[in-house]
């Protein structure tokens, strides 16, 4: 039996307590990932936005099928219930002691950090087995004492805030999808290259570059940007393109040469990358945007890379109302978002070599999770 994590928003907790619960959804990109569970593996749930443990889900027999009625969640699981929060306030916030104390992910963390967020970046993450048994055995009892842990001031505003961005939404030729409208931050200054050891953008652009090599890749990247990127590395065999081997027109190959990373597999590109190491974010997100405005029937992964902290961010910006009405479909709905963590752990997999570019879309965050 084998622990791993299955993540609610406050919507899509409140769907499934309307459900008769003998199934659950995960978005298409984490086919490989289901179809790995076995019979008996458990599904530890937990509720983004106010980060609560909600309960258990049991696999039972029958492969994940798919339903595409039940877009966007279309591969389904089919599960049991051992424990369920239905309501938000018995849920066990990760932050109360014993369990911050007692998970191998956060016990050595301040409490206030969010570099143990990776452990619980997406769904069907593997959770360390002690991680497991420890939140089993916390769930099964809280489902029959059903202690309560009051929503907090913060968790009520996050909450508010979540229900205003659900609230707004733009009108599309096929249907409404929901929007933000993000407050300016009060520091939009670029983080200082010291503020996070090792772990710079050139540093980030570096490792994805590496990565798509060894996975078998060709990698672009601009030219202006590619010493700095290798003077971050021990490794010296990483290889550029020398050129694109496109034929668009002007205004779209200077819009692609600038992205930060790009992985093509002969003459198509298969995975576009930004990486964002300010507090605004929008850059990046920006020449995503133009590339889709120029070329909608690209057909191309795009992947936003940030720290940890402007995860929030980063789910704000990808839904403003001008990025929600491009002709291909809303950019959050295109676009997902790496952790600079889940990088770094999935570029220290062994034998990448054998593996195809669609691990990444194990370790990536879709609009529901950040």
């Amino acid at each position: 039996m084998a622990y791993y994590t299955y993540l609610f928003s406050p919507d899509t907790h409140e769907a499934f307590i309307q459900t008769p619960r003998d199934n659950a959804g995960v978005r298409g990109r984490h086919q490989n990932a289901a179809a790995r569970l076995q019979p008996g593996d458990i599904l530890v749930c937990y509720l983004t936005r106010i980060s609560r443990w909600l309960g258990l889900l049991k696999v039972v027999d029958g492969e994940p099928f798919r339903d595409e009625s039940r877009d966007p969640y279309v591969v389904r699981l089919q599960v049991e219930p051992l424990a369920f929060a239905d309501d938000m306030e018995h849920a066990i916030p990760i932050r109360a002691p014993e369990v911050w104390s007692a998970l191998s992910f956060t016990r050595n963390q301040e409490p206030g950090s969010r570099t143990w967020t990776g452990k619980i970046r997406g769904s069907l993450v593997p959770l360390d087995q002690d991680d497991g048994q420890f939140l089993e055995e916390l769930l099964l009892s809280q489902s029959e004492e059903l202690r309560t842990y009051p929503l907090s001031n913060d968790d009520r505003q996050k909450l508010d805030a979540f229900a205003k961005l659900d609230n707004l939404q733009v009108r599309r030729a096929d249907t409404d999808v929901p929007v933000s409208v993000p407050e300016p931050d009060a520091d939009v200054d670029d983080i200082a290259e010291d503020d996070v050891p090792g772990r710079t953008s050139h540093h980030m652009q570096a490792t994805l570059a590496r990565l798509g090599i060894d996975l078998g890749l060709d990698v672009w990247a601009p030219r202006s940007d590619r010493e700095r990127m290798l003077a971050t590395l021990d490794r010296g065999d990483i290889t550029f393109l020398d050129r694109l081997p496109l034929n668009y027109d002007e205004v779209t190959l200077r819009t692609i040469e600038n992205i930060d990373v790009l992985w093509l597999r002969g003459r198509a590109i298969v995975r576009a990358f930004e990486v964002e190491h300010t507090t605004s974010v929008y850059s990046g997100i920006l020449r995503m945007a133009d590339l889709l405005a120029l070329q909608p029937n690209m057909d191309i992964k795009l992947h936003l890379v940030a720290p940890s902290d402007r995860r929030e961010r980063v789910s704000r910006e990808l839904r403003r109302p001008v990025f929600s009405l491009l002709e291909r479909g809303p950019l959050a709905e295109l676009c997902t978002y790496l952790p600079y963590e889940a990088l770094e752990e999935l570029a220290a997999l062994p034998n990448l070599q054998h593996m195809r570019d669609s691990v990444i879309d194990e370790y990536v965050e879709g609009p529901e999770e950040v």
